[in-house]
């Protein structure tokens, strides 16, 4: 139940930025679901990336006056999620006809985009309730 108190609160307070990240990583988990490999020099590398291009993001965002500044927990966490979904999602879709980020199959767009949606009625329901309910 505590649970759940949390989610819908989590998802009430949901910024519009933040619920495209959430859909951006829905369709990475989809397509690596659709794609998965177990090799593990594709997720080896993918977490290598991670690690240096994260590093180097961390270092980008502080201030040239050398003053550090400290970052959210999560903010540090995103700054290495992404190049690490970025890296795996080219290496699992590499030579299997995606154009762009879209699968060649319409099956497996309609689950990435079905997913999507299943996340923004969901969201869209709970900032609706709230709203109506009158609760900050």
């Amino acid at each position: 139940m505590a649970l759940f108190r949390f989610l819908r609160h989590y998802l009430h307070r949901l910024s519009t930025g933040r619920t495209i990240l959430w859909c951006y990583f829905i369709w990475w988990v989809a397509s690596v679901v659709c794609h998965f490999d177990a090799r593990p020099r594709i997720w080896l590398t993918s977490l290598g990336l991670s690690v240096i291009i994260g590093a180097a993001l961390i270092i980008s965002t502080q201030p040239a006056s050398g003053v550090r500044t400290k970052l959210n927990r999560w903010v540090v966490f995103r700054l290495f999620l992404m190049p690490f979904c970025v890296s795996s999602f080219a290496a699992l879709v590499k030579d299997t006809g995606y154009v762009l980020v879209f699968p060649p199959s319409l099956h497996e767009n309609a689950i990435g985009a079905g997913l999507i949606a299943a996340f923004l009625l969901v969201v869209w329901g709970v900032k609706k309730t709230h709203a109506a309910s009158g609760t900050p």
